[in-house]
């Protein structure tokens, strides 16, 4: 596509005109990254919190970009765009050159604090369910919960290609407020929670309400499904502003006749009986979300709940860790925040008739006012608390520890254990029979970055290890 073609059609206002000689080159890629430069490409010099892409330009050029987008005027040879936003208009720039790939598809954006994978996962079964071949994008696939603008076009496009004719998108506050979703639109847009999170990031709640406000505008989505069990749920559903979209409200309090148990929940629906494969009364209402975009998007509801039951356990969010032959049941969750963390152990309470035994950390250079909330949440929630090391970064594991104490009441059965693997297998050791032990924090991920190196450390290999041997040492002699 010609370069002036594609100004036009992602409605980029550049600063200084294009000269005529310019505007004829062709564009058949737009990217962020210097290191994936093909020729061809336009290369978008995003200045970020600690590299600047407009000292990278030099490398994109040779690399074989012929064209730049850009804040600040660059003389390398190549046409230069100069703009307010590089963030803003290269992700616009990118749908356009990939063909506006969520304008063919049918598209579901899911935002919260908690519940984003699960859900879209579930609303992929639902689209599967109904002769859809959906694409699912988020956390368990990709670094970064929603891919930057350049490269979630990209995605899309491909995937397209492939036979894809939809999406279940997580789409971050982070994503919102630096454009990665810009040139997307989505069909229906669905808001699960919003708890305490990001606040390194984000000033106070109402900003990180903001920002996930923004994806129920109506130049981001058509329509919007948002759950009323939580406050700012129940505002956003409220607010009367004519530049958002249309929503209707759900509630877990949907879900009739409700049985749960640590292998799923059954429960009525209008009338509909819904059996899910996940724990959890959070899981239920990702559910009943799954089941209002169904609606939204006018697909048949019978074959939607047939949908729902064919997913399977999404890895790391309340994952049963299952060993023959053992007295306690283990749960491995991401829960990384404090009311995901509330959520979280409100659920193991209710599949247990013994005790809740939790083991959690927090991550280092992250938000630390969120740390002894952790601490309360868990000895609210649990009976034996088990406070260790998540991913501690380049912060003393220690002084991370000592502040999620500092939220813990001095008469909160609490143990430390720094090491992670220590701690998931003193948990699951010194557990009674019946207990139910939640490893929290970190669920799929399969590092630990200690420093500023990832180790590997998958916290269900270290339960199933630990499960094994407390097995061994429970039937391995002849015992019943």
């Amino acid at each position: 596509m010609r370069l002036d073609d594609m100004i036009r059609r992602a409605s980029i206002d550049p600063i200084d005109p294009i000269p005529a000689e310019h505007r004829r080159v062709e564009i058949i890629d737009v990217t962020h990254d210097s290191r994936q430069v093909v020729p061809g490409s336009l290369f978008a010099a995003v200045t970020g919190g600690t590299h600047d892409g407009h000292d990278h330009a030099p490398d994109a050029v040779d690399r074989g970009a012929v064209a730049l987008l850009v804040e600040r005027p660059l003389d390398l040879g190549v046409p230069s765009v100069l703009v307010a936003n590089v963030r803003s208009d290269m992700g616009r720039a990118a749908s356009v050159i990939w063909g506006r790939p969520t304008d063919s598809m049918i598209s579901v954006g899911v935002t919260g604090t908690a519940g984003k994978t699960t859900t879209t996962h579930l609303i992929a079964g639902v689209l599967t369910a109904t002769g859809h071949r959906p694409e699912v994008i988020g956390t368990i696939a990709n670094t970064l919960t929603t891919p930057e603008s350049t490269d979630l076009h990209r995605t899309l496009a491909s995937a397209r290609a492939n036979g894809a004719d939809s999406v279940a998108m997580e789409v971050s506050s982070h994503a919102l407020t630096l454009h990665r979703v810009e040139g997307a639109h989505f069909d229906v847009a669905v808001f699960t929670n919003l708890g305490t999170d990001h606040l390194d990031f984000h000033r106070d709640l109402d900003d990180y309400f903001a920002a996930k406000r923004r994806l129920f505008g109506v130049d981001r989505s058509s329509v919007g499904v948002v759950c009323t069990d939580n406050e700012w749920g129940q505002k956003l559903l409220d607010d009367d502003d004519p530049t958002l979209v249309p929503r209707r409200g759900y509630s877990v309090t949907e879900a009739e006749n409700l049985v749960m148990t640590a292998a799923g929940s059954t429960f009525t629906w209008r009338n509909r009986e819904v059996s899910i494969n996940l724990s959890g009364r959070f899981n239920v209402s990702n559910a009943i979300a799954a089941l209002h975009v169904a609606e939204a998007l006018d697909l048949d509801l019978d074959d939607a709940i047939a949908g729902l039951r064919s997913v399977e356990r999404v890895r790391g969010r309340f994952e049963i860790v299952e060993v023959a032959g053992v007295d306690i049941d283990v749960v491995v969750d991401y829960s990384h925040k404090p009311d995901a963390l509330i959520a979280m152990l409100e659920a193991a309470r209710e599949l247990t008739a013994g005790k809740v035994v939790v083991v959690f950390g927090a991550g280092g250079d992250r938000d630390r006012t969120k740390r002894p909330q952790m601490g309360a949440a868990a000895a609210a929630g649990a009976d034996r608390v088990v406070v260790t090391s998540d991913n501690p970064r380049t912060e003393d594991p220690d002084v991370i520890i000592d502040e999620i104490l500092s939220g813990c009441p001095d008469s909160a059965a609490v143990t430390v254990e720094a090491d992670r693997a220590n701690a998931i297998a003193l948990a699951i050791a010194q557990a009674a029979p019946g207990d139910l032990v939640v490893i929290a924090g970190k669920g799929h991920e399969t590092t630990q970055t200690i420093g500023s190196v990832k180790l590997p450390f998958d916290d269900v290999v270290h339960a199933r290890r630990a499960l094994e041997r407390r097995a061994a040492t429970t039937f391995g002699n002849g015992a019943p």
